[in-house]
Order: structure tokens, then sequence, then C-alpha cells
């Protein structure tokens, strides 16, 4: 029997995503989450989809992503898809970041789980939990191929031009500092989706992939390879997020520490949790942002106009790095089901061939689609991105590969 299923795991800090899939047709047999870990109210939602079966849901204390592995497992079991089953050919684990080294996705060994934990002092709050996940996973399958997906790793082919910061290059090399970009599966995977879209190979065409969640980056993507994006050295860097401030002139901290008394760790805080939409105008959820727009909230219709004023900036500014724009993707939560953030991103930009078609921009769907008008000189699309999918791929083909 050959193996054809991969487990994709993404480890948080206090929860794990789950995914099992079957790569012969790409067909999801079961997903879940378990959330608040170390908790007394962790809660485990389990929903086997091979099955046709409804949602289970358990709550009581799950108290280490030990635990809650082994919790998966026994759901999985039940559905007869266990761990111990030999379609299992895989286990791929969501790696926020790889750094330079990783630029591909890695079988893990102990010399990948050295350099993982290498790189924590530029990724605290993901990889510490990354590399959790990979070694309860490894515990419970230890003959099973570990596969690391990176998330920086789509945009390793940024050339230095775009890479560097301008500071002092022996000190930026001492300390790892540059930009290496982040939400590089759903970049990967936007991009390849939109160039199927519009009927040709991703090396023929130009994109500017949105990924616009609570997280938001910006990507240029060059014949299908990423030329530039928003995020930097950390998620902080780049478009305005639901809780993340985005670009902010560095003297912003000095001022802070000197002016303002607050400490490194407060500032981080404020940057970090406490700025965005929701700093600007206390929420970060964009439909009750549009409510509130509604209602004639000037707060609110403030934050929006600063979130769209640094969105179209930057799809400007990927347009001038690119030379020619073949097609601009919006994606994630935000990016596929709020239309007036797509029309408002567009809005201005026609002597760029950029304009969405105001009905197709309210079609809401799971499959890409055009919203542009017909014949318009630049494809607008909303393409639905599958970042389980294309860590399972990227597994599975590494596997296929290494055997």
């Amino acid at each position: 029997m050959t193996a054809t299923r991969v487990l994709v795991l993404n480890s948080g800090s206090s929860s794990v995503k789950y995914q099992l899939l079957d790569m012969r047709d790409s067909s999801r047999l079961a997903n879940g989450l378990v959330e608040r870990i170390g908790e007394q109210s962790s809660r485990l939602r389990h929903t086997p989809l091979a099955t046709g079966g409804g949602s289970r849901e358990w709550t009581g204390p799950i108290a280490d992503h030990d635990a809650a592995l082994k919790a998966v497992a026994e759901e999985l079991a039940k559905d007869g898809l266990g761990l111990d089953s030999p379609e299992l050919a895989a286990i791929g684990h969501r790696v926020v970041h790889g750094g330079k080294h990783f630029t591909e996705p890695t079988v893990i060994d102990e010399a990948v789980l050295a350099e993982i934990e290498r790189l924590i002092p530029v990724a605290p709050l993901h990889n510490p939990a990354n590399l959790t996940g990979i070694r309860t996973a490894t515990a419970l399958r230890p003959d099973l191929p570990q596969v690391a997906v990176f998330d920086t790793a789509f945009h390793t082919t940024m050339p230095e031009a775009a890479a560097r910061y301008a500071i002092d290059v022996e000190t930026a090399d001492a300390h790892r500092v540059r930009r290496y970009g982040f939400h590089g599966t759903s970049h990967a995977y936007v991009s390849r989706a939109t160039a199927k879209l519009l009927g040709k190979a991703p090396e023929e065409v130009n994109v500017i992939v949105l990924h616009l969640g609570n997280g938001a980056s910006a990507s240029a993507v060059e014949k299908g390879r990423c030329v530039d994006t928003s995020m930097g050295l950390t998620p902080l860097e780049g478009l305005v997020m639901g809780t993340r401030s985005g670009d902010t002139d560095p003297a912003v901290i000095f001022h802070l520490a000197r002016v303002g008394e607050m400490s490194i760790d407060e500032i981080d805080t404020l940057l970090n949790k406490k700025s965005g939409l929701i700093g600007l105008c206390g929420d970060n959820d964009m439909r009750e942002i549009r409510r509130r727009i509604d209602e004639g909230d000037e707060r609110a219709k403030l934050a929006f106009d600063i979130y769209i004023h640094r969105l179209k900036k930057y799809i400007g500014a990927y347009y001038a790095v690119l030379g020619h724009v073949d097609a601009v993707a919006f994606t994630a939560g935000v990016g596929e089901n709020a239309a007036p953030v797509r029309e408002a991103a567009v809005a201005g930009l026609g002597s760029l061939g950029l304009a969405v078609d105001d009905e197709l921009n309210e079609v809401r769907g799971d499959e890409p689609r055009l919203i542009s008008p017909a014949g318009a000189r630049v494809a607008v699309a909303v393409v639905p991105t599958d970042e389980e999918l294309e860590i399972a791929t990227q597994t599975y083909a590494l596997v296929k590969r290494t055997n």
C-alpha cells in the first residue's frame, strides 16, 4: 500500500490546528483545533470530513502540547484515521521563521531542530511553539518523516536590494537583521492559483498578492518568484494590521522610551498588540469597523482610511518594483470577504489599469474569481488561500523525492 496521507500541524503557543489530507486528490479527511492549552478550560474541536459526520467538541484541562497531540490522535483514531495508519506518509509542520538557511521544505533532524532553535530571538512567539509541536509529533511517530515548511522560505528569492536594511552591514549580519517576510505559504499558493485563474503558468505572470487578515502582508511576485514583501525581520513591518502598527518611524521607539518613559517590553506590546486597527478605533474586526462607519463613526472611518492608504501605497510601490503587473490578488479573511476594502484599495488607480466591477466584487464564494471588468488591463482577483494544502503539497512532494 502506498502511503498518501499527510497530517498538517500548526502549533501555536497555546493552540494546535491540524488537517489530515489525502494527496491522491488533495481531499480533506479531518481537521480540528485544540486551544487554550495549559488551562483548565482547554477545548478540542474535531471534524471528521471523510465520514461526513458532524463536529465533536470536548472541553477540559489539556496540560501541554504532548497531551494535546495525543488527544488529536485519539479523535482521529475514532474515525479510522489514527496516527498509526500505514497510509500516513508524513507530518508537515508549519514553522514561522527559517531565516536565510531554509529556502525550501526540509526533513527534520537534530541539525534542523538546532537551527530553528537558534532563530528563536527573531521569532520569540512562534518558533518555540513550532519546536514543541515537532518534538511531540516525533515522539508519537518516530518512524515517520517530519517535514518543516517555513513561512519565510518563499521570500528567500528576494534580491539583496530588497532584503537588506540600510544599516551597518557587519552589525546586521552579526544579529541576522534583514527582511525575511512571512505568510510565505499563502503567497506561494495564491500567486500560483492566480496564474492558473488567468490560464497561464506561474513563470508567465507578475502578481501582487495582498494577504489581508488580522495579520496582513503584501508581496511582489515576478514570474513565480518573490522579489519583495512587506513584512521584515518580524511580522510587525508593513501594512496596517488588526493589532500591529506596520510601518512606523523607528524613532518613535526612542521617543516613547525617552519622553514617554516606556520600557522596551511596553513599546513591544504597544506596537504588536495595541496598535493597528484596534489602536486606531478600538476594533480589529473589519465587519464591525464597516458597521460603525455606516453609522457615522468618524474614528472608525479614520482607521479604515489609514488602512486603505497604506495598502494603496504598497500596491503602487510593488507595481513600480515589478514594472509590469498581470494581476492583483486579494486573499485571507479580510481580502476574501470585505468587498469595501477591495473597492477602496484600487479606487483611483485606473491609470494603472486597476478597477473592480461593482457587481462582481459583491459576489461571495469559495473559488478563485475575477472581480475586474471584462477586458481590464490588469486582472483583479479574489483567491481564497489554502496554507494547509500548500504545506501538505510541499511535504508530500519532498517525501516522494526523498524516498
